[in-house]
């Protein structure tokens, strides 16, 4: 038979539990200022770093995203970062402050989508998948938003760029991770594509692992110096106009 525990017990038990609460609300509150006083998002290790020794950093964030899931602003991820943001229900409230955004064009929202879903990517990739050449204008304007980034160099004959995503883009179209992307029915109106698909385009498991694959060696030198040479290692190819539509 189990031992009935005596009453003091149950006090200790009670109160460690009280203890272990009063530690969670006020490491939630700690986050909270943290998050507020940030100017970007931060990294989940950052906020982990200043939080008192053992706190359990996950279960802090999960209480604090629990507490203003129904407020003004709620707590969001992207990658492994979080920040306060809008609620998605009320942007409309703040629609005639924001300044209208460019729209991009076709072509620059079928690159991204490329790279989104198969990166790391090269540009010769991008372009077999889209049977047409990428404009440099093109990937200088994913890399101008921040969506995009170069990652390294392919372990191949020319050593090709690579480029991948970055958290912006996450934040951009609210995805807390990259395996939250949508599938094919549902990439154009999350607004990856505008108009048709490309011919060939499939959907493949995507990652953003900030890790080097295997194929891949690191980025050496000035990053607007390697894409000019990447631009000059082919003969020039016709290029679609580019790149942003008012």
């Amino acid at each position: 038979m189990a031992r009935a525990l005596r009453p003091v017990e149950l006090f200790e038990d009670d109160a460690a539990l009280e203890g272990e609460e009063a530690a969670l609300r006020e490491a939630a509150r700690i986050a909270e200022a943290l998050l507020f006083a940030a100017g970007e998002p931060l990294e989940q290790s950052e906020i982990a770093r200043r939080l008192p020794d053992g706190t359990n950093v996950e279960a802090v964030l999960a209480r604090l995203k629990q507490d203003y899931a129904d407020r003004g602003v709620t707590l969001t991820r992207a990658g492994h970062k979080w920040f306060f943001r809008t609620a998605a229900d009320l942007g409309w409230v703040l629609a005639r402050q924001q300044v209208e955004q460019k729209k991009l064009s076709r072509a620059a929202l079928e690159t991204l989508a490329i790279v989104a879903y198969h990166q790391p990517v090269t540009r010769a990739e991008i372009e077999d998948i889209r049977g047409v050449a990428v404009a440099k204008g093109t990937l200088d304007v994913l890399l101008e938003t921040g969506w995009v980034r170069l990652r390294g160099r392919r372990r191949a004959p020319g050593r090709p760029l690579t480029y991948g995503t970055t958290d912006s883009f996450l934040m951009q179209f609210g995805l807390e991770q990259i395996g939250d992307l949508p599938g094919l029915d549902e990439l154009k109106g999350a607004g990856l594509f505008d108009g048709r698909l490309p011919k060939g385009f499939d959907v493949p498991q995507p990652t953003d692992d900030a890790a080097l694959k295997e194929d891949e060696d690191p980025l050496e030198g000035d990053a607007e110096a390697a894409l000019e040479m990447d631009f000059l290692q082919e003969p020039d190819a016709p290029e679609e106009p580019e790149p942003i539509e008012e």
